[in-house]
């Protein structure tokens, strides 16, 4: 017999992450405890608006099915049980803890997956002005970070980037509008980030008109982010993006994440790996993905007044297992 605890914690920032969207002073995740013989695997998920989910919703979803998930509801039984999203993300990894504590193995040794050293992962830029966001570029590079994902909105995109790229003529520049941009002008702004030796652009534009990707030649890699899920998303996205960003929380856990991988690559995609603010919890059980990807987008516990324990080492963009 099993026991579930479902539960809520905020994480404070030590600074404040401001994207297109707004500006965020606190993670706030959902943690699923699965119990089992003694044995405890833990989940965890971020709850997002955009998605249409609250901390209050979500744990409402895991709760609905947890006379089930006490009587031994498998990991594949899930997959049916609820929709791809954060609930289903946070019980889907509770039971791949469960599971790896049970056996003894690691969740990349179950997964059959061979993991490296360290990863290089993306230390993000925020919004700001001009010289704030060159400012936070060149303190990050001279930390040691060489990936930097630049946050945009709609606004100042040449004088930032300009900016970005004097700093950091060196950096590796990844760069996120989260669907802030329009078609009008997409094309010209394209050719600008191409010219600044931007290596992908991700989600310019918002998921219901990004039809409009199809209406001109891509000089930089596009990125699908809010309208990359699951498995389900990738036949409208041919044609329109080169990659999609994968997240545990958008595709409803490990599990539809490692199918959604291997279909998209077998599409022709090429893959983004990223999280939501978030603790280490979350960012351990996306590991197993990360041999699998061109980029990974792994900082959010790096924007963390204090990490849960056991924290992962995190040193200017580099993840070190």
């Amino acid at each position: 017999m099993r026991s579930l605890r479902v539960y809520e914690e905020a994480w404070p920032l030590h600074t404040p992450f401001v994207i297109s969207r707004g500006s965020r002073s606190e993670a706030k995740v959902v943690v699923v405890e699965i119990e089992e013989n003694g044995v405890k695997g833990v989940g965890e998920c971020t709850p997002y608006p955009r998605y249409g989910e609250s901390i209050a919703s979500v744990m409402a979803e895991i709760v609905s099915i947890g006379e089930q998930l006490e009587s031994g509801l498998t990991r594949e039984a899930l997959q049916q049980r609820l929709p791809a999203g954060a609930a289903r993300n946070a019980v889907d990894c509770a039971l791949w803890d469960l599971q790896m504590r049970q056996t003894g193995r690691s969740l990349a040794q179950l997964v059959g997956s061979e993991l490296a050293s360290s990863v290089t992962t993306a230390q993000t830029v925020v919004i700001g002005t001009p010289d704030q966001m060159a400012n936070s570029a060149k303190a990050l590079w001279d930390k040691g970070a060489r990936l930097l994902k630049v946050k945009l909105d709609d606004h100042l995109i040449s004088e930032r980037m300009f900016a970005i790229r004097a700093a950091v003529p060196e950096a590796t520049l990844i760069v996120d509008a989260n669907e802030a941009w329009h078609s009008d002008g997409l094309a010209a702004r394209c050719q600008l980030l191409a010219d600044l030796s931007v290596a992908m652009l991700e989600q310019p534009l918002p998921a219901a008109e990004d039809g409009a990707l199809a209406n001109f030649i891509h000089p930089l890699p596009i990125c699908a982010d809010e309208s990359c899920h699951s498995r389900e998303s990738l036949a409208r996205l041919s044609g329109l993006y080169e990659m999609v960003n994968i997240k545990l929380d958008k595709a409803g856990g490990l599990t539809e994440a490692l199918a959604l991988a291997a279909e998209a690559k077998a599409q022709g995609f090429g893959l983004m790996l990223g999280c939501m603010l978030c603790t280490s919890r979350a960012i351990s059980a996306v590991l197993p993905l990360t041999p699998l990807v061109r980029f990974a987008d792994l900082d959010g516990p790096t924007w963390l007044a204090v990490d849960a324990e056991p924290a992962l080492h995190f040193d200017a963009g580099t993840l070190y297992l």
